[in-house]
């Protein structure tokens, strides 16, 4: 089978579809024919050597799928040949076969697209996590999306919705707030111009976002918390600027607010029951067609840099999604 193959730590030009074996199966496995894996920033970070943790080389890139299931182990009941499957994996998925644990797999609603069951899991759950386990984002309450338009950003702006807050989405160009308004969002902001805080005051009555969800860090977070409503709540996603903020103390103080971090890798481990009830609430807005999936920019699997270059270049709107023929 074919597979996107990392032999070094290098830029996205330096790696290569490769010919490797296909993989076997073991005791409670399940095999994945591959329809469409979706490629994300932390992918983007891995590839080159830049994440906090180092895949061993050579190593197959890739964490979400969706595909049909191609063979089980025997002591596997959940999962036959043949059924739609989305799932999540440490990596792997940038291959045409995955073979993975049956508790990585979940059944894909036949009327959901491969391509949008592979841009669904770790987004949709990271902004639902952060929403309600953390935030606790209450109906009629603000929020500020900052990064709107990105894959993890329009999730947090669709579920925002179905939460019933009020969003604003923040977002570098027209054709990203466009997009995020398309998808949801009550009103846009240009986070870019000098005086955007002024207006981010005059779209909230100068009350300030209840909830910010902050994918972006840099400098722009340190303003959006200058702007906080009182006792309001700033998310840590992650910093797709590519800076880290430093905030001082005084802020929080002086505001009422609160800093919560975000750490998708984290949550299944310590708060299984939390993490358990979230994943049946978006599988469940999923089977009822309440929420759907934003597909970004969907590439052939040959052309998989493109995705990468796409992303990385932070002009995608929504998940890129690679597509296997």
């Amino acid at each position: 089978m074919k597979a996107v193959v990392v032999e070094s730590y290098d830029s996205i030009d330096g790696i290569a579809i490769k010919e490797v074996s296909l993989p076997g199966i073991s005791a409670g496995e399940v095999r994945v024919k591959i329809g469409a894996a979706a490629v994300g920033f932390v992918d983007g970070l891995k590839v080159q050597g830049l994440y906090q943790t180092k895949d061993p080389l050579p190593f197959v890139p890739g964490t979400e799928f969706a595909g049909v299931v191609d063979a089980v182990a025997d002591d596997v009941g959940a999962f036959k040949p043949g059924m739609p499957v989305i799932g999540m994996t440490r990596s792997g998925a940038l291959a045409e076969y995955i073979t993975v644990p049956s508790a990585a797999l979940k059944h894909l609603p036949a009327q959901v697209a491969f391509e949008a069951g592979a841009s669904f899991q770790a987004n949709y759950l990271t902004g639902l996590y952060a929403l309600d386990a953390r935030a606790a984002l209450r109906a009629g309450e603000t929020l500020l999306v900052l990064g709107a338009a990105g894959g993890v950003g329009i999730a947090a702006v669709q579920i925002g919705r179905l939460m019933g807050a009020r969003v604003i989405a923040a977002a570098s160009t027209p054709e990203k707030r466009e997009f995020a308004a398309r998808h949801g969002a009550d009103a846009t902001i240009d986070y870019t111009k000098a005086d955007w805080r002024d207006t981010l005051k005059a779209l909230t009555g100068g009350h300030g976002p209840d909830v910010i969800f902050d994918p972006v860090g840099g400098e722009v977070a340190l303003q959006a918390f200058r702007s906080i409503a009182w006792r309001g709540r700033h998310l840590v996603i992650g910093f797709a600027s590519g800076t880290i903020p430093a905030l001082a103390f005084n802020l929080p103080l002086l505001k009422g607010g609160a800093l919560l971090g975000v750490d998708l890798a984290q949550i299944q481990k310590r708060e299984p029951e939390t993490h358990a009830r979230l994943i049946a609430q978006l599988f469940d807005w999923l089977a009822s067609g309440k929420l759907k999936p934003v597909v970004g920019k969907v590439v052939p699997f040959e052309n998989f840099r493109d995705a990468f270059k796409t992303m990385q270049s932070r002009a995608a709107l929504g998940k890129m999604i690679i597509k296997f023929g």
